[in-house]
């Protein structure tokens, strides 16, 4: 059969009977569901407020009165969950992307849950190319670091530098190296017995960078996955492999939670799609601004988020 011969695919044969002005089902706009949003934001706002209180030995039961004292962490952490997931947000829309608003999940304000499984988005449409992949991959861990950063110097200044004293265990919250310079800007330097009590508007500011470098791990369709695989297409599927190899790492030796998040990378897939005109190059801006990006994973990340001692 020659070429001239050969039946065209599917998607490329034209239909007589399809309108002009059709439009795929993944491109039709859908209908937004504002009340759902708005109803999982205000349950996440509560979840987090008695989250915040219980911090502060709060019992909302005994003491329902006190629960403003939980407002401080409750505004902070969702004010950086909202900004990181409304740069994806708008940066999408810029892009022509059929894209939700975020949704953010509540969670059980119990001890040590600090009361929201995060928030996302939906990108229900194709990702036309390499640098609208790079944008909305960028977009939110950047502008939430950009929130972050002053949230934790406030936070600092408000919070209490004591002596350590022996003889108790306490979970104590590992540093990026992010934080540590912000903590030194804030505070000074400071002796290996002085301990800092976080603030909860501190606290929630370093939920934030432990947010921006889970969804900076370079596996899969995370936000890191998004730019690394712009900015590197052919090794992309080495350093996703190699990304999951450092969770393990790092769950072998300093925190065995990075054991559980590389397990779920696994299941959710570490492979990425490519965008639909994957041909399509980066420009120098963009290969630059996914250069910063991976630096912000590298000063956000801790190998031991939470040690017990």
């Amino acid at each position: 059969m020659s070429p001239e011969e050969r039946p065209l695919p599917p998607e490329l044969t034209p239909e007589p009977w399809r309108p002009a002005d059709f439009v795929p089902a993944w491109a039709a706009p859908k209908p937004p569901r504002r009340l759902l949003h708005l109803g999982l934001l205000l349950a996440t706002v509560v979840t987090t407020v008695i989250a915040g209180a219980l911090q502060q030995g709060v019992n909302p039961l005994e003491t329902p009165e006190l629960l403003y004292t939980g407002i401080p962490f409750s505004f902070t952490l969702l004010l950086i969950l909202g900004a990181h997931e409304m740069g994806h947000y708008l940066v999408s829309r810029r892009h022509r992307l059929d894209v939700t608003l975020p949704f953010f999940i509540p969670a059980p304000p119990i001890p040590f849950i600090i009361g929201t499984f995060g928030a996302f988005i939906r990108i229900r449409s194709p990702i036309r190319d390499k640098r609208a992949l790079l944008d909305v991959g960028c977009s939110g861990p950047l502008i939430g670091v950009l929130v972050a950063i002053p949230v934790i110097l406030i936070g600092l200044k408000l919070s209490t530098v004591t002596v350590i004293g022996g003889g108790e265990e306490t979970i104590t919250l590992g540093e990026p190296l992010l934080f540590k310079l912000l903590s030194r800007l804030a505070l000074g330097p400071m002796t290996p017995e002085q301990n800092v009590i976080l603030h909860p508007v501190a606290f929630a500011g370093w939920i934030g960078l432990l947010v921006t470098a889970l969804n900076l791990i370079p596996v899969g369709q995370l936000d890191g996955g998004h730019v690394t695989y712009a900015l590197f297409p052919e090794y992309q599927r080495y350093i996703s492999l190699g990304g999951i190899g450092l969770l393990v790492i790092c769950g072998v030796i300093f925190w065995q939670g990075w054991l559980l998040w590389a397990v779920l990378l696994v299941f959710l897939g570490w492979r990425h799609p490519p965008p639909y005109e994957f041909w399509v190059p980066l420009d120098r801006r963009r290969r630059v601004l996914g250069i910063i990006t991976i630096v912000v994973f590298g000063l956000t990340f801790s190998p031991a988020p939470f040690v017990l001692g």
